[in-house]
Order: C-alpha cells, then sequence, then structure tokens
C-alpha cells in the first residue's frame, strides 16, 4: 500500500522515488545509499530479465525446496560452516550427512548395520571442488610411494575420457599433472578398459571414470576399468586408483538401479565425488567427496588449525561457506529417507523416459543415449536437416526454454547435439508441453528455411 504524507499531499510511491530515475550503481560504490524496499526492487526488477529456473534444461542443479527446506535455509545461512569450535552441532550434522553419504555409496564398515565407525569424507563447494580434493590425495600418496621406493617422482598423470567435466582439466593444469584424455569416437561417447590400458605406467596417480556423463548422460564402462586395474595389479604391481565422479548420475544410479556394483563395492575405487545440489535434491553450493577409508588422504593434507577459538582439523580447497547446504542435505536425508528418494528418482526417471518417447515421435531426431540410467534426453537432427539444433534451441528460448546446442568433445566435434536434463520439478504435463513447443518450433524453422548456422562464436574472454 503507498504510504500518504499528509503534510504534503502526496504519494510515497515506490516508482515515483528519484532512483527511478537513475541508473543502477554499476561503475563505484554510490556516495549515498537508498531505502531498502528500493534496492530490493531494483535488484528483483533488473532479475526477472533472467531465465527461469524451472524451465532451464540446460543445468542439473535443484531449482526447488519444499517450505520447509527454505525456512531452514533463512536461518542458517549466517552459520560459518567452518567453525566448528563455535558451533559444534553443525559439525555433528555433517558427519552425519558424510556417514549417510558413505553408507548410499557402500563404503566398507559404513553401510546400513554395519556402520563401525565415522565415514571419511567433507562436504565441498560443488563437485569441482570434491574431484580436485580427491585427486590431490591420490597424488600425494603416489608421490610418497615413490618418493619411499627412491624413484622419480614428479611426473605425474592421470587418465580421463573427453566426456569429463572442464573441472578435470583444471586440476591437471593447475596442480602440473599430465592430463592423458582418451578422445570420444563417434558413436562411442564413453571410455572402457580398452581406452585406458595403453595409457598406464608407474606414473599414474589415477583413473577417471564418470557416472552420467555431462555431453550424453551415459556411464563409463566402470566394471570393466575396475577389472583391468585388478589384473594390472596382480601382473605389475601398480596399485591403481579409480575417481569415481558421479556428480550428474550418482545419487540417481544409487536408488534406481541399487544392484548394479559403480561404487565402493568395487576394489579399486578410492573415491567418489557427487554434487548434492544436483539430484541430492539441494540447492545450489554444495558438493561432496567420499572416501574409501583414512588411509586414502595422506596426513599431510589434513591442516590442524586453531585460530576460530580451539583445535579442528580441516581438508578443504575453500574455507568459511554458509552451513545451510549442509543442513539442506540432512533435512532431505531424514525427511525422505531411503524408500521417498527412490520413489522420487523413479519417477524423474519415468517422466524422462516419456519425454523420450515424444519427442522420438516427432521422427525428427535421433537417440545418442537412453535414459536406462540418468534422466537426461540427448538427441541430434537427423541428416539433412536444413537448420542446425543451435537455430532450434534458439526458437526454444523464445518460449521461455533453456536448451542447451553444443558439440561433443574432440574427435566427436562433428555431431551437434541438444540436451534436456530432467529433474524433479519436471512433471508430465511439462513434458508434454516441452514437446509441443518443439513440435511448433521445427515447423516454424520447416518454413523460415532460415540460413544454416553453425555453433555460436567463442565468447570474448572473461577478464579482458
Amino acid at each position: 500500500m503507498h504510504k500518504v504524507n499528509q503534510r504534503l499531499g502526496v504519494t510515497d510511491a515506490l516508482y515515483a522515488s528519484r532512483h527511478m530515475l537513475e541508473h543502477a550503481p554499476s561503475a563505484g560504490l554510490p556516495e549515498t545509499g537508498m531505502e531498502a524496499r528500493t534496492a530490493q526492487r531494483l535488484i528483483l526488477d533488473e532479475l526477472n530479465l533472467n531465465g527461469n529456473p524451472s524451465l532451464n534444461t540446460a543445468s542439473f542443479v535443484t531449482p526447488w525446496m519444499e517450505p520447509e527446506a527454505d525456512e531452514l535455509m533463512l536461518k542458517t545461512s549466517s552459520i560459518n560452516f567452518i567453525d566448528f569450535h563455535e558451533y559444534p552441532v553443525t559439525q555433528a550434522i555433517h558427519q552425519r550427512v558424510i556417514n549417510m553419504m558413505a553408507d548410499i555409496l557402500h563404503a566398507p564398515g559404513t553401510h546400513g548395520a554395519e556402520q563401525n565407525h565415522p565415514a571419511v569424507g567433507t562436504s565441498t563447494i560443488g563437485s569441482s571442488e570434491a574431484i580436485m580434493l580427491a585427486l590431490l590425495a591420490h597424488k600425494w600418496t603416489w608421490r610418497k610411494q615413490r618418493q619411499e621406493q627412491g624413484l622419480d617422482s614428479h611426473k605425474p598423470n592421470l587418465i580421463f575420457g573427453g566426456d569429463v567435466h572442464s573441472c578435470w582439466e583444471k586440476f591437471a593444469r593447475y596442480f602440473d599433472v599430465e592430463a592423458r584424455v582418451i578422445p570420444l569416437k563417434v558413436g562411442n561417447y564413453t571410455i572402457g578398459p580398452e581406452d585406458v590400458e595403453p595409457l598406464i605406467d608407474e606414473n599414474t596417480i589415477a583413473v577417471g571414470v564418470v557416472i552420467g556423463t555431462t555431453f550424453t548422460g551415459q556411464n563409463d564402462d566402470f566394471a570393466g576399468i575396475n577389472e583391468l586395474l585388478i589384473r594390472i595389479k596382480a601382473e605389475h604391481g601398480l596399485d591403481i586408483p579409480i575417481h569415481i565422479d558421479g556428480a550428474s548420475g550418482g545419487f540417481v544410479m544409487a536408488f534406481t538401479h541399487p544392484q548394479v556394483a559403480w561404487d565402493f563395492r568395487l576394489e579399486q575405487v578410492r573415491s567418489i565425488n557427487v554434487s548434492n545440489h544436483k539430484y541430492g535434491l539441494v540447492y545450489p553450493g554444495m558438493g561432496s567427496v567420499i572416501f574409501r577409508d583414512a588411509s586414502c588422504i595422506p596426513e599431510e593434507l589434513v591442516f590442524n588449525i586453531n585460530y576460530l577459538g580451539g583445535e579442528m582439523l580441516n581438508y578443504s580447497l575453500n574455507f568459511s561457506k554458509p552451513a545451510s547446504q549442509v543442513v539442506l542435505q540432512y533435512y532431505n536425508f531424514i525427511r525422505f529417507g531411503r524408500v521417498g528418494y527412490t520413489r522420487i528418482m523413479t519417477s524423474i526417471m519415468r517422466n524422462a523416459r516419456y519425454l523420450e518417447e515424444r519427442l522420438l515421435a516427432l521422427d525428427r531426431f535421433e537417440l545418442l543415449t537412453d535414459t536406462a540410467y540418468l534422466p537426461v534426453v540427448v538427441l541430434k537432427l537427423k541428416d539433412g536437416c536444413a537448420f542446425t539444433v543451435y537455430q532450434l534451441c534458439e526458437v526454444l528460448h523464445e518460449r521461455g526454454w533453456a536448451v542447451p546446442a553444443y558439440s561433443l568433445p574432440p574427435a566427436a566435434e562433428s555431431i551437434a547435439v541438444m540436451r534436456v536434463v530432467v529433474k524433479e520439478n519436471f512433471s508430465r504435463d511439462m513434458a508434454d508441453m516441452f514437446a509441443i513447443n518443439v513440435e511448433n518450433a521445427l515447423a516454424r524453422l520447416d518454413e523460415d528455411q532460415p540460413r544454416r548456422r553453425d555453433q555460436p562464436a567463442k565468447l570474448e574472454h572473461p577478464f579482458c
């Protein structure tokens, strides 16, 4: 309601404020401030130009949580997660979350009634930090073993496929490790033991295996690679660990295919990362890394700090962060339990399969993958099409949908695809509406016959 100034007889309306006649501050700190509601409105009005997170099929991250979770987030966002001395209950909740994830991933001695000691791991800022922490541990373990044997330890290498997230390449570059990247092939967008074996030597610190690749939603051959490394250990004495990148598919596989041994049930798996802010159903900002046991983390990487008031152990790349995401994951675990998570993941998978059927029925696409393990639909236009997936996704964007179009990694970069990530909030009705919008977009492009356009030009360097 408007506040009326009786003496002046004018209306104190928000949009009559002088700040609405000026450009929003951007180049420097303004000399004077403004009313709280005006500052809030300026920001919210600009954010209206963002896309709608609920229609963002490009992103895996969670766009919705229950109202009770929203309240928890608000009430815990001011708690500094790292300060376990001042907030000991936060530490206890964090360890419960790690224990539960270790249980989900079948870490030895932590599964179900067998749990007899605290699980080993930590929450992180997304899976990028989680992957880097795990790979640092494997690098240091390898280096220590080489030094104890009097061998050279200056040329570590890491083996992974071209289907990984960019943080794998970042780790190799930032931490001076040779990246032995297995290129993808047209028609084969994952890696297997036959790809890994030629690259292995005594300097290999780990092999990366992806559960639910970003590009096609498929799984690397985790069982085959594990068997290969067991054989190499027996024949050559090289005990090479596997790190499982379960950022996209870990939570889904755990609940929809519990009988499939892709996790710590495989002998060579020493560490696993998951993205809690994806199918862990928590808002953006949280990943986790879980280790097989404490022997997988070199003692030198764990810091004992006391400048927050009491001694505590810390293994992280980041430091201060809100405790809210960890609390939200604990909320989800005790709210839904195994039965609830299984039901939610099964529903997501069923809607993904339904969407896949609806889109294939249009007879305009070829499927690069199926929705057997991950609720992701990846399609390419059939050969001979007069337009590209880039143009198709631009038309869909006009209807509010954010659909990514991209080329596959090298040696398969000639293939351009579009990807639809189905999340918890993507209902059966939304699948129908999306399919109808795709059909209409195809008809429009058929009629317009636009000039064929390949993938968008690369952006300028963001720091220039």
